[in-house]
């Protein structure tokens, strides 16, 4: 989960609306540089995150009480599993790119190492299956990743002020990608869609107590939060 500090208390974005949120910077792509397995690039998108369920697990707290923000999580062998196993039931290529995000995220953990060789081996059977080379793969990845960066930047609130530029990574046609205010706007240079102005929308809850005895109680607090939906309009620089 992505956790903020703000007056009001912890502001906590889960991983699946994170992951919506990927997706939906990912839908308004332009038509003539979309994947051509759009749709399936789309659920990737979309389900990067889906294995890590702020409802169910139980690795929520850290040692003082506190929300465990994404930045403090590592590997696990058993999410690691359940997310290949969830996309590979979907179709070879979701999860193609799913073992790609994967081999990015942990690429650099010694826990993940054996796991990441054993999806480099299981990656020959998927692009059979899927009928795509490695490198259509890694273009489609590349967009996933770009747009998984792009959300991440958005949740944490990293929109700068006075209209200072902040990188936001290579996108999948290799050229970088930047983002600044404009009053309530964010102007994105160059600009990646068809249509001069995308709106986009993620949810958020926010806890004003600030530690909890365990997990359970966390988890009740932030299920008992009504969430609050957020909007924020991308537009092409003139």
């Amino acid at each position: 989960m992505i956790v903020n500090y703000t007056e009001s208390g912890w502001q906590i974005i889960t991983q699946r609306s994170h992951g919506l949120l990927a997706a939906k910077i990912c839908a308004h792509w332009r038509k003539d540089r979309q994947p051509e397995r759009w749709v399936e690039t789309l659920i990737a998108a979309a389900e990067h995150d889906d294995v890590y369920n702020e409802w169910e697990n139980e690795d929520l707290l850290n040692e003082t009480g506190g929300p465990v923000n994404f930045k403090q999580t590592g590997f696990k062998l058993e999410y690691g599993k359940r997310l290949i196993d969830m996309a590979e039931t979907k179709s070879a290529y979701i999860a193609l790119l799913i073992s790609r995000h994967i081999q990015f995220v942990h690429g650099e953990d010694s826990k993940a190492k054996t796991f990441i060789s054993s999806l480099k081996k299981m990656e020959r059977n998927w692009l059979e299956v899927a009928g795509v080379n490695k490198e259509e793969v890694d273009r489609a990845y590349k967009l996933v990743e770009f747009c998984d960066a792009f959300s991440l930047l958005i949740c944490q609130g990293l929109v700068q002020p006075e209209g200072r530029k902040i990188e936001i990574g290579k996108g999948p046609d290799g050229r970088v990608y930047e983002m600044h205010a404009s009053g309530d706007d964010l102007m994105i240079e160059p600009w990646p869609y068809d249509t001069d102005s995308v709106v986009l929308s993620w949810e958020s809850r926010t806890l004003s107590q600030l530690t909890f005895k365990n997990a359970d109680a966390f988890r009740k607090a932030v299920v008992a939060a009504n969430p609050v939906t957020h909007q924020l309009r991308l537009l092409k620089c003139s």
